[in-house]
């Protein structure tokens, strides 16, 4: 959940590595630091963001073309400037960056105390570092083979860059369950934990794979090993992302400019996958596959966050239309419940930057049972592209906000895809509601477009008058529960107010009790689906001075007279509603959470790719 960038090559590398940082930090911003080598290491880093490290380095020694850079999200250790990245080794001759967590840390540490060692900081990095040291000391090898071996001893995830005083023309890099890239370029090297600090110099680029060590030589091929010393070929892949979308393009935040590029990432995700003259859906990546999912006994989706809710709609989509059983489950819950699976079953795994760490575990265990393993993530070549075997890209483009926004409405058109596409296959649709859905889905983009203009004002005026409550309530029932839940998930992330979603109907078995006219409820109430029932539920709050807001619509007028505050959304099919309800709540939270002066893009204690349990 940390950030990682270094370069190597003939130009200077500290402004390569800040930018590198800033790209970087929404994967983590309590603490950032870097070292530089010329005529010895020079380290310098501090709590804080990037910035903070700009000013803390400034009129310093920052020249060298040879360099490590971090920004942090704290996991062993508080945010504080020792327990910033890099960490040296007690000798100071080694400094190394570190994204993940060494489980076995505080056994290395003490076997490390008795041979001499002390530690600055609290965390499981510097004994990492302080291992490296003893093993090239102690075993006289040199770094490459000091990391190899000590790696052997690691039990965690790690992704690492480690650089030696005294050898200005190499960094060894490594990886094991957190990402890693290095990108080659003209006579030089970057490695970073995603292409982000990379595409502006180079679109070559190589992906670590677990328990892979990389020798970084300025003046050499880049040479991989694995851990156990097999001899490994690298294979050289083609960026396909554009600088210009890692940019702000004018908005004031980057989760504003995603949510308005929803009607593009929508747009995109369905690219190439629907054929009105042949009235089919295609998904290349699993073509494969198809018939083993038809075969299935059920779908398994598993996921973390916002993927987990667009999960719980895909659950709706795959069954409604498709009639195969389908069970939603937490990623982190799923890896250590002891599930029974079987090579009958099909999981299908989300997860927005193809890294999370608890998906990537339960890929695994499904795997090793013997079932067939999708992805739908939307990073070429992450690591859940790479674990599954097969998949479909979202194509919703680079992501930068921590608060998930495209993905997720990119997710819910993939997965309404995959379900019209089975429910043709298996036969469970007539070609007559095939083509009024898939119709209707191709005019999601520009009712998606509608949405943003027509809800500005509404949605400003209802942030206005909630900005300063304590607590949140959602409501919705059917294909709109997920809906709740996901509005409920963006308030609290970004605006820190207090806020839970819930299915409409269980509303009476608990959460009734916390209404009052301090407690506003927000309902997604469109006309389709069991109307009549979520509008019995809305008396039910007035009845008890509740502060209704609605996502209703157009043309409503029942809902219309009963609610405080109505946000119209245009007509569409009921399975289609989320990619349309779920706009103006994204909008809700972002207006409430700048009119309360938080970091939207950058909320505290969150990271964007959570790649440590």
């Amino acid at each position: 959940m940390c950030g990682i960038v270094a370069y190597i090559g003939p130009r200077q590398a500290y402004p390569i590595l800040i930018n590198g940082l800033k790209r970087l930090e929404y994967r983590g911003y309590d603490s950032a630091g870097l070292a530089l080598y010329n005529n010895g290491l020079n380290i310098y880093k501090t709590k804080g963001k990037v910035s903070d490290l700009e000013r803390h380095a400034k009129d310093k020694h920052i020249h060298g073309s040879i360099g490590i850079a971090h920004t942090r999200w704290a996991t062993h250790g508080e945010p504080n400037d020792t327990n910033a990245h890099p960490h040296a080794s007690q000798s100071y001759s080694i400094a190394l960056i570190h994204n993940g967590i060494i489980e076995n840390y505080a056994l290395l540490r003490r076997e490390l105390e008795n041979r001499g060692y002390s530690f600055r900081s609290t965390t499981d990095t510097e004994v990492l570092t302080n291992l490296i040291e003893d093993i090239k000391i102690n075993e006289d090898v040199n770094l490459f083979e000091a990391v190899r071996i000590a790696l052997n001893q690691v039990v965690g995830a790690y992704a690492i860059v480690v650089m030696e005083s005294g050898n200005p023309d190499m960094l060894v890099a490594a990886r094991k369950g957190s990402p890693l890239v290095i990108g080659i370029g003209n006579g030089e090297f970057f490695v970073a934990s995603d292409a982000t600090p990379i595409i502006e110099y180079t679109k070559n680029v190589v992906y670590l794979d677990d328990e892979e060590v990389a020798l970084v030589h300025r003046n050499n091929e880049l040479k991989i090993k694995t851990i156990r010393n097999k001899e490994k070929t690298p294979y050289i892949h083609q960026l396909e992302m554009s600088l210009v979308a890692l940019e702000k393009g004018g908005y004031e935040h980057f989760m504003l400019k995603e949510i308005y590029e929803q009607p593009i990432s929508i747009r995109d995700s369905m690219r190439g996958r629907i054929h009105p003259e042949s009235g089919t859906v295609t998904l290349g990546g699993i073509i494969d596959y198809e018939q083993k999912i038809l075969n299935a006994d059920r779908i398994i989706i598993v996921a973390c966050g916002t993927s987990w809710h667009a999960g719980l709609v895909g659950e709706y989509l795959i069954e409604d239309l498709a009639r195969i059983p389908v069970e939603v489950e937490y990623a982190s819950e799923f890896r250590y419940r002891n599930p029974i699976i079987s090579e009958k079953d099909v999981v299908l795994a989300i997860s927005q930057s193809g890294e999370t760490a608890d998906t990537l575990a339960a890929i695994e265990l499904a795997k090793s049972k013997g079932a067939t393993i999708l992805g739908i993530c939307n990073v070429v070549g992450s690591s859940i592209a790479r674990a599954t075997h097969a998949g479909s890209y979202t194509h919703a483009g680079p992501e930068i906000g921590v608060a998930s926004t495209k993905a997720f409405t990119a997710q819910v058109t993939l997965l309404t895809l995959f379900a019209l596409r089975f429910a043709q296959l298996k036969g469970t649709i007539s070609r007559s509601r095939f083509n009024q859905i898939i119709t209707e889905l191709t005019l999601i983009p520009n009712k998606v477009e509608r949405t943003l203009k027509t809800c500005k004002n509404v949605v400003l005026e209802t942030a206005e008058q909630f900005r300063d409550v304590r607590n949140f309530l959602y409501l919705g029932r059917g294909y709109n529960f997920p809906v709740a839940l996901e509005g409920a998930l963006k308030l609290k992330e970004i605006s820190y107010i207090h806020a839970e979603g819930y299915p409409a109907a269980e509303m009476k078995h608990g959460p009734i009790a916390l209404i009052d006219e301090d407690m506003p409820v927000v309902f997604i109430a469109p006309k389709q689906g069991i109307y009549d029932k979520v509008v019995s539920n809305i008396q039910e709050v007035k009845a008890r001075k509740g502060k209704v807001i609605a996502v209703v619509t157009e043309g409503d007028t029942v809902v219309k007279n009963l609610a405080d505050y109505v946000i119209e959304i245009p007509d569409t099919e009921e399975i289609l509603v989320p990619l349309l309800a779920t706009i103006p709540l994204q909008k809700l939270a972002y207006h409430i959470a700048v009119m309360r002066g938080c970091n939207v893009d950058q909320p505290r204690n969150l990271a964007k790719s959570v790649t440590v349990e």
